[in-house]
């Protein structure tokens, strides 16, 4: 643990306690993607395999709960409850995200660690999380309607990322032996899917004007 690690933790955790507040608050999930949070409970479902075989810490165990639950609970709010899913931009979310997963799933059968299940569910998990976010960035460029939560959303996403890469190089300088290219490379190519949106971001945050992506 350090503190990028730390930092990148947290504002993954304040990117779900924003999105769960605007659809448990307001009742609307208007500009989030159902696709891209679909893929995210694949991710963690992939990931966290190990959840109740291997113990690192109650820090550690705490997280995966929490992400895991908060997916399968925002999931829930846009496919159930019936005032949120009034608000779903069904006819605009339309990204074929099975064909990501399909793409990664045999990516992670040819380039992994070592082959045994796990590991290859790992560099599965390491691919999906790294182009996840595509169609919500898709919907948020048809619908153009981003209000300020969803924006803040997708930004905290984005630092969360760009926070683990300064931990992987804080760790490359500060630890012996530490080299993960499947980690490394992944987490680059998701940076860079957020690229075009920061830039919107701070251009909007910049000039005190409504976030939107071009068409």
């Amino acid at each position: 643990m350090n503190i990028f690690r730390l930092a990148g933790d947290m504002t993954h955790l304040m990117s779900v306690i924003v999105l769960l507040l605007k659809i448990h608050t307001i009742k609307s999930c208007a500009g989030i993607s159902l696709k891209t949070q679909e893929l995210y409970a694949i991710v963690f479902c992939a990931r966290y395999l190990d959840l109740f075989t291997t113990f690192i810490s109650v820090y550690n165990t705490t997280m995966k709960l929490i992400f895991l639950g908060s997916s399968f609970m925002i999931i829930w709010y846009m496919r159930r409850h019936r005032i949120v899913q009034r608000s779903y931009d069904r006819d605009q979310d339309t990204f074929r995200h099975v064909f990501l997963v399909l793409a990664c799933l045999v990516l992670a059968l040819l380039i992994h660690d070592r082959f045994n299940f796990r590991e290859v569910m790992w560099a599965f998990s390491l691919y999906l999380e790294a182009v996840a976010i595509l169609p919500q960035l898709v919907l948020l460029q048809r619908t153009r309607n981003i209000d300020n939560l969803t924006g803040q959303y997708v930004f905290l996403l984005g630092a969360y990322r760009a926070l683990y890469i300064m931990n992987w190089v804080y760790r490359y300088f500060t630890e012996p032996h530490y080299v993960h290219w499947i980690t490394w490379i992944s987490g680059l190519v998701q940076t860079l899917i957020y690229a075009d949106f920061f830039y919107y971001y701070f251009q909007s945050w910049k000039n005190n004007v409504k976030l939107q992506l071009p068409a």
